[in-house]
């Protein structure tokens, strides 16, 4: 959207006159964005301006913020960069758009969704564990005659530092006869040894110990005792030939197998596969305990011998960076040396505890963190950085955020903007979007129905924009939550005695048949409580003939696939559907193709050039890799004579190639298929492509998609459904569609628990149970307990001011 002379919107600077318009251009220009979904946006934004960019969910906001300005700001930089070096960073390759003018330089603190190593810590990603180890090396006290170690000596994840024991991980793994082998009265055929793969791999080793004269039919217990440990434990790796039982349709040839013991197996999926999967079950094999050697402080004698206030690295490094900032503002340093490095990192420490993540400590281990906690811990590394003059690009910073911690990071953002940078942030919560001084609004809809910039000015100006949804959530009026009924419980789950991570000997009982909401402020000890230990409880029960719950759901925001060839359609088993209906055609009947022709992951009918991605890579050199359309299938994915056949005049590539909106018409007369569609489409996914890769699918829309898995198999039985911020990245009018199914399914006589920052949320439920008083050590404790009216009229905890306000309360 332009906004010019002759067309009424908001002032916007004009660019300059002559050939130096960049140079004193206060905008920045954009023109002919395409990118996804962007339907050649044209726009100008201010620079030194916090600008957010708003609209529902799938709209397009994200293609313009990060898919098209930081994309071509990056772009921009690599271009700067000499050509041999260029080679050695990975590029994105250039956006969708005409032009962009005024941009300056961007940096970019998304939301990631991978998963970070277990070597990572808040540390780490915040850099204080450097200054803290450079504290220790040049301002520590060493023993008697010690010589002075350098900064790496203090890190768990160098050579010169790691505890030798356990590598500087701090726990050592182990297993057991008794693990691997849970029913000792199975006998090796029958499948005693439980820790062995499945599949050929696990027949393949149980038939090369048969090889090897072990009775594989004999109970594990009547085994000897040295041949149960040579079995299990031994680091021999033998080789043999095996012969394996001819089945009648086919025939196998002998071959060499050679032999892995259980424990080898384990401890090497364990610490090598790349598979969540594998490794999760790996880990149900294993204990873990602290190091015996390092007593789980992760260094060497050497380094925990130094001591600075008389606490080692590993003592500080456990604090929670509140206390730590406290230890340091009470010491006394002797040298300069010590007072300029302790002054440093307590200027580190602020801005992380000013963003309310003053709970965390150094060595809180970077998977444990939210996605929003990552993000704010890397928000508060740049308000350090003290630079100038550049563009910040930030997804959704208030995610995760109890309202009260919200306040302080609309603090951060201003003190961004006032330092001489643009902020550009994509956002939902309202609060934030009122804070700002320029908005972009992006819709109407979401997928092929959006992608419009429908209004680009201050805040004021959108109340006149009839198709924002935004501007009917932002402007209007504060009105008390329609009265519904609470509903009455039918039963209850009770946790006791709770005692993990901040959680300390907690009880609290869960409504069933009602929707809960957990509430409470960043790190109080909510999905702890839920994610953990309610579930833990519930799992365990649920063998129990008179427990209520029949079934546990955990739905939450992790992807539904890690590749470009994981897609809505194959997650949720509608390919499977689609498959089966192009090989029931005739065509397919005469030529006798199966299922697997239909798939554009096995060799058949995916088009070999490209190995069904659609896509091929053209390298450039120098300039970052770009992508085309594969030559040969035109990006269908697909080869020609897989594409002849057609269901109902589509062929399977056309059909991934449809919105989940138009495949639920197209699919009408299909039932198994049409459900499916159905659940998603009622839970505001209809603009989503069927093939649309796993990759480009927000943490929110996986969830959603998990959640309309699960709807559209919906079973009586009494099920609890945990839901950890179901609302994170949903606009509000998307939060009114998923609170109908959410609420639906209590209606049908489940149970739902949701950890929850949104007010609206808070308030239309049944029960609440708060956590607080504040985050870390100051958490872990019930502050309220009870309907929402009730606990906002105690006023008892951090929640109830909020919570008033939600219900239209005084």
């Amino acid at each position: 959207m332009r906004h010019s002379p002759d067309t009424p919107g908001p002032a916007v600077p004009g660019p300059g006159p002559g050939p130096g318009r960049d140079a004193v251009d206060p905008c920045v220009r954009v023109r002919g964005a395409r990118e996804h979904n962007l339907q050649g946006v044209d726009v100008d934004i201010p620079r030194d301006t916090l600008t957010v960019f708003t609209g529902v969910s799938g709209s397009g906001k994200s293609s313009l913020a990060f898919g098209t300005l930081y994309a071509e700001a990056q772009r921009r930089y690599f271009e700067s960069v000499a050509p041999y070096a260029r080679r050695l960073i990975h590029q994105i390759g250039a956006p969708k758009v005409d032009t962009v003018t005024g941009l300056p330089p961007a940096v970019s603190l998304e939301q990631r969704r991978s998963s970070p190593g277990s070597r990572s810590s808040v540390g780490t990603v915040t850099l204080l564990s450097n200054s803290l180890r450079m504290l220790y090396s040049r301002a520590g006290t060493y023993p008697p005659g010690a010589p002075r170690l350098d900064s790496d000596a203090f890190s768990p994840n160098t050579a010169s530092g790691a505890c030798p024991s356990c590598h500087g991980l701090g726990r050592i793994h182990r297993t057991s006869e008794e693990l691997l082998v849970p029913d000792p009265s199975l006998s090796i055929r029958q499948g005693a040894i439980a820790a062995w793969p499945g599949a050929w791999q696990g027949k393949n080793l149980r038939d090369v110990l048969e090889v090897l004269g072990h009775d594989v039919d004999r109970p594990w217990r009547e085994l000897p005792a040295a041949e149960r440990e040579w079995i299990l434990f031994t680091e021999e790796q033998p080789v043999v030939t095996v012969h394996p039982v001819r089945d009648a349709d086919r025939i196998q040839r002998p071959y060499q197998g050679t032999y892995m013991s259980a424990h080898r197996y384990v401890m090497r999926t364990f610490s090598d596969t790349k598979s969540a999967t594998l490794r999760a079950r790996a880990e149900k094999f294993l204990t873990d305990a602290p190091c015996p050697v390092c007593e789980g402080r992760r260094l060497r004698p050497e380094a925990l011998a130094v001591t600075f206030a008389g606490r080692t690295i590993a003592e500080l490094a456990g604090l929670a960076l509140s206390e730590l900032d406290g230890v340091l503002a009470s010491f006394r340093a002797e040298g300069e040396a010590a007072r300029v490095l302790a002054e440093d990192l307590r200027g580190r420490i602020a801005p992380v505890v000013e963003l309310g993540l003053g709970y965390l400590s150094l060595d809180r281990t970077a998977p444990t963190l939210s996605a929003g906690e990552l993000q704010r811990l890397r928000l508060a590394t740049q308000l350090r950085s003290g630079l100038f003059g550049v563009v910040y690009v930030l997804d959704e910073p208030s995610a995760g955020l109890h309202p009260a911690d919200t306040e302080a990071l609309l603090g951060v953002l201003d003190r961004l903007k006032s330092a001489g940078n643009t902020v550009f942030v994509v956002e939902h919560h309202l609060d934030v979007v009122r804070h700002a001084d320029w908005l972009v609004d992006v819709g109407p809809l979401a997928g092929e129905h959006g992608g419009r910039v429908l209004y680009s000015g201050p805040p004021e100006g959108l109340a006149g924009v009839a198709e924002s949804a935004t501007a009917r959530h932002l402007f209007a009026r504060p009105a008390a939550v329609a009265a519904r009924p609470v509903r009455t419980a039918t039963g209850t789950v009770r946790v006791t005695g709770a005692d993990r991570h901040n959680l300390r000997d907690l009880s609290v009982e869960f409504p069933l048949g009602v929707f809960t909401a957990v509430t409470g402020v960043s790190g109080s000890g909510k999905s702890t409580l839920v994610g953990q230990v309610l579930a833990r409880e519930v799992d365990g029960r649920l063998a129990e003939a008179d427990f209520p719950v029949r079934r546990l759901v955990e739905v939450d925001q992790k992807p539904i696939g890690r590749t470009p060839r994981s897609n809505l359609a194959t997650y949720t088993g509608l390919f499977d559907v689609v498959r089966r209906l192009f090989t029931a055609l005739p065509e397919s009947k005469a030529r006798g193709w199966k299922a697997g022709r239909f798939s554009f992951n096995v060799p058949g009918g995916r088009c070999e050039t490209c190995q069904g991605e659609g896509f091929v890579s053209v390298e450039l050199l120098f300039l970052p890799s770009t992508y085309a359309p594969c030559p040969v299938c035109a990006g269908a994915r697909y080869n020609a004579e897989t594409l002849e056949v057609r269901y109902a005049g589509l062929d399977i590539a056309q059909v991934l190639g449809l919105t989940v909106e138009a495949a639920a018409a197209f699919f009408a007369d299909v039932p198994a298929a049409a459900r499916s569609l159905r659940a998603l489409v009622d839970i505001g996914l209809g603009y989503l492509r069927l093939g649309q890769p796993a990759t480009e699918l927000s943490g929110g829309e996986a969830q959603r998609i998990k959640l309309a898995t699960e709807l559209q198999r919906l079973r009586r039985d009494h099920t609890l459904y945990l839901l950890d911020e179901p609302t994170t990245g949903l606009h509000p009018a998307d939060v009114r569609v998923l609170l109908g199914q959410l609420h639906g399914l209590v209606d049908a006589g489940h149970s739902v628990v949701v950890v929850e920052h949104d007010m609206e949320v808070v308030a239309g439920a049944d029960w609440v149970v708060d956590l607080g008083p504040g985050g870390g050590a100051e958490g872990g404790r019930v502050t309220a307990c009870g309907p929402p009216a009730e606990v906002a009229a105690r006023g008892e905890g951090r929640t109830a001011r909020y919570l008033a306000r939600a219900l239209g309360a005084s």
